[in-house]
């Protein structure tokens, strides 16, 4: 209901065309390869592949097109693995219709669209890990090969059980790893942990 209002309240909008609709990331997967559409707005929860592995995928094949986050996700972690994944925006569903258009003409342009209500927190976390000096002397580096993959898992998005799952290690161990790895390089949330590992290259697929 909520993506069938949002495709007729856009179509009414001048200059926009909905040229296709999905429910669900292999639909629109599906979709991709008959239509090629400017922006895509894709959603992080859907069922089978969520949003930002999709947009991993679609901008892989279809590198032309713009991904624009719409979630309800108002959780700085999500924005980096989105802008990890490709997309060049993010907009939360409590946005009005002015902000969601505005966003569209954004990225469409261009340039990055963040949800205004996540700039105090994005700001905050970036002015902290500068100023830090254990973000500035410690590198990942410094950290010993599992806690280097535990972060970079972490920084990925996987969920402490994902973890120890992956690494055949319990999951007390995986917490114990997050708190060494917290306190080496002076960090203090786990946006600042995926903002260090987005900074260091850490989840660059080409590294």
């Amino acid at each position: 209901m909520i993506r069938q209002a949002i495709a007729r309240a856009l179509a009414d909008i001048e200059g926009f065309e909905v040229v296709g609709q999905a429910s669900t990331a292999q639909e629109a997967l599906e979709l991709m390869a008959r239509v090629t559409p400017d922006v895509l707005l894709m959603d992080i929860g859907m069922p089978g592949m969520d949003g930002l592995r999709a947009t991993e995928a679609i901008r892989l094949d279809f590198p032309s097109v713009i991904v624009l986050i719409l979630t309800v996700h108002d959780r700085e972690d999500y924005f980096f693995r989105a802008l990890q994944a490709g997309a060049s925006g993010y907009v939360l569903k409590g946005a009005d219709l002015d902000e969601l258009v505005e966003a569209i003409q954004i990225v469409a342009g261009g340039s990055i669209y963040v949800a205004p209500s996540l700039m105090p927190k994005l700001v905050a976390d970036y002015v902290r890990l500068s100023q830090s000096d254990g973000a500035k002397s410690v590198g990942s580096n410094d950290l010993s090969a599992r806690e280097q993959e535990v972060l970079r898992l972490i920084a990925e998005g996987h969920t402490t059980k994902e973890i120890a799952e992956t690494l055949i290690i319990s999951p007390h161990t995986v917490r114990r790893h997050q708190d060494h790895i917290m306190n080496k390089l002076n960090l203090h949330s786990k946006a600042e942990l995926i903002l260090f590992a987005v900074r260091r290259g850490i989840l660059d697929k080409s590294s």
